[in-house]
C-alpha cells in the first residue's frame, strides 16, 4: 500500500491508530472476563447456580432466524438473577469498535468516551424495560470469536454485537427473533480490481474474522471449489476491524464481512470501497445461553415494541448515512416464533 493510501487511512474518527489501539484494548478485556460467574451481579446469569439447558441438534434447521421464543412480559428465574444482583445491571457483551454499531468516538465530546451506535441502542431499550433504567448496564468488549465463549462460561447475559443466526449456533446458544437483515460483501481497496465475491479474487489474500459467518463461508466455498483456487484465505483475525486494519496495511486484499459492517467501513477509510453486491442474506440477534427462555421471551416484548417505536430512529441516525436510506435493511425483519420450549 503506498503512503498517499496509509496517510488518507488515518482520516476520520480517529484513524488507523485509533482503530488498532480499540482493538487491542477490545482484545485485553475480554482477557480480564472473569472465569466464572462470582456473587454481587459480577457475572452472567449462566453462570453456578443456573443451568443452561441443552438444544438437539435440528437437521431440519433451514430458516435459523424463524426460531426464537414467542414474546412475554413475564419476569422468570434467569430475569430474578439479574434483578437481584448487588448493582442491579444488565451484563451484555458489544463492540467497541464497530463504527455506528458499537464504538467510542474520540471525536464526540458529548458522548464522553462511552459506547454508542445501532446495538447500544438496542441494550439501552432492553435494560430499560428489564431493570426500569437505560443505563442500568455493564458492557463488556468481547472479541468475535469470544461471543459464545463469553455466554457459555457466565461471563454475560446475552450478546448484542452483529452476531447472525444460524443453524450451527443454535446448538450452541439461543436468540431472539432478528432484529436485522444484512448479507456478506467485498470490501476492498477503490484501485484493487476486485468487482465483487467472484473471479476477480482469484490471487487475492481475503481476510476475514475468527468464528464469523464470513469465515465458515470462506471456507466451505474455498473446499467445494467454489472459490477462485487461487485465493488465499488468510488465517482468520479476532475482530472484524482488525481485517480493515490489515487492508490499510497492504496485509490483505480484500475483506468478506457483513455489508452493513463493511459499510461502516468504507465511510470510516475514502481508499476502499464496496464491491458487488451482498451475496448471502443474514439476520442479526441477540444471543442468550439456551436454558434463559424467560430471558429470551422478554427480549422478544421488547423488539415487538422497539420494531414500532425506536428502530428507525437509530437506523437513520446511525445506519441510513453509510447504507442509506433505499437500503433492503432500512426496514426491521419480520418476526417469526417457531420454537415452543
Amino acid at each position: 500500500m503506498n503512503a498517499r493510501r496509509l496517510r488518507a487511512s488515518l482520516r476520520g474518527w480517529g484513524g488507523v491508530g485509533a482503530m488498532a489501539l480499540a482493538c487491542v484494548t477490545a482484545l485485553i478485556l475480554a482477557l480480564m472476563l472473569p472465569d466464572s460467574a462470582r456473587g454481587s451481579g459480577g457475572a452472567g446469569v449462566g453462570g453456578p447456580g443456573l443451568a443452561l439447558g441443552t438444544q438437539a441438534r435440528d437437521e431440519d434447521c433451514t430458516d435459523p432466524q424463524d426460531r426464537s421464543l414467542s414474546p412475554s412480559g413475564a419476569d422468570g428465574a434467569t430475569i430474578d438473577a439479574i434483578k437481584n444482583r448487588k448493582d442491579r445491571r444488565l451484563i451484555v457483551g458489544v463492540d467497541q469498535n464497530s463504527y455506528h454499531w458499537g464504538y467510542r468516538d474520540p471525536n464526540n465530546p458529548k458522548a464522553g468516551g462511552d459506547l454508542e451506535g445501532f446495538d447500544i441502542d438496542l441494550v439501552h431499550a432492553i435494560a430499560k424495560n428489564i431493570l426500569g433504567d437505560e443505563n442500568a448496564v455493564q458492557f463488556r468488549a468481547i472479541p468475535t470469536s469470544q461471543r459464545i465463549p463469553a455466554l457459555q462460561q457466565g461471563k454475560v447475559d446475552m450478546v448484542v454485537r452483529t452476531m447472525t443466526i444460524t443453524c450451527e449456533r443454535l446448538r450452541q446458544v439461543t436468540f431472539s427473533a432478528p432484529y436485522f437483515k444484512t448479507g456478506q460483501q467485498v470490501l476492498a481497496p477503490a484501485n484493487s480490481g476486485i468487482t465483487g465475491y467472484d473471479k476477480s479474487l482469484a490471487g487475492k489474500r481475503i481476510c476475514s474474522a475468527a468464528s464469523s459467518t464470513a469465515y465458515d463461508r470462506l471456507k466451505s466455498d474455498r473446499d467445494h471449489h467454489k472459490l477462485a483456487p487461487s485465493a488465499v484465505v488468510l488465517p482468520p483475525v479476532p475482530n472484524q476491524l482488525d481485517c480493515l486494519v490489515r487492508l490499510q496495511l497492504g496485509e490483505a486484499d480484500a475483506v468478506v464481512t457483513d455489508g452493513a459492517l463493511a459499510a461502516s467501513q468504507a465511510a470510516q477509510d475514502p481508499t476502499v470501497k464496496l464491491e458487488g453486491g451482498t451475496f448471502t442474506t443474514e439476520y442479526y440477534g441477540v444471543a442468550m445461553n439456551l436454558g434463559a427462555k424467560d430471558l429470551v421471551r422478554r427480549v422478544n416484548q421488547v423488539l415487538a415494541d422497539y420494531r414500532k417505536d425506536g428502530w428507525r430512529q437509530s437506523y437513520d441516525k446511525w445506519l441510513a448515512p453509510t447504507l442509506g436510506a433505499d437500503s433492503p435493511s432500512q426496514n426491521p425483519p419480520p418476526a417469526v416464533y417457531g420454537r415452543t420450549t
